[in-house]
């Protein structure tokens, strides 16, 4: 897909997200180039290029995951990771109480 045709874009379908991408990849413009020509963020042009190369990576395994076993991996390790941050801010929370010596104890003891 020409250049011209991703200018005034009002409605960013697959096909013409699949050709930012591609002048991405291809080092034909840098992705906040892009974000700023066509009023994007620099995060959506980066997601999109993202997701571009899992799928490709994706399309070419010799036995390629389906979309839906794709997303329950991705949500598997987001569970994961939200376990680790929860428990880190349990340790961290605990840690930043402070002290108080038991009671019943004197400072003479």
């Amino acid at each position: 897909m020409a250049e011209e045709n991703l200018d005034n874009v009002q409605r960013w379908t697959a096909k013409r997200r699949t050709a930012l991408v591609l002048q991405v990849i291809r080092g034909e413009t840098s992705a906040q180039e892009a974000a700023r020509k066509h009023g994007l963020t620099v995060s959506e042009v980066e997601d999109w290029r993202d997701r571009f190369l899992a799928g490709a990576e994706n399309a070419l395994r010799s036995r390629p995951r389906d979309e839906e076993a794709a997303k329950d991996d991705e949500i598997r390790k987001l569970k994961q990771k939200v376990g680790e941050l929860v428990l880190d801010n349990d340790i961290l929370r605990e840690a930043a109480k402070p002290y108080r010596p038991t009671e019943g104890r004197t400072s003479e003891e």
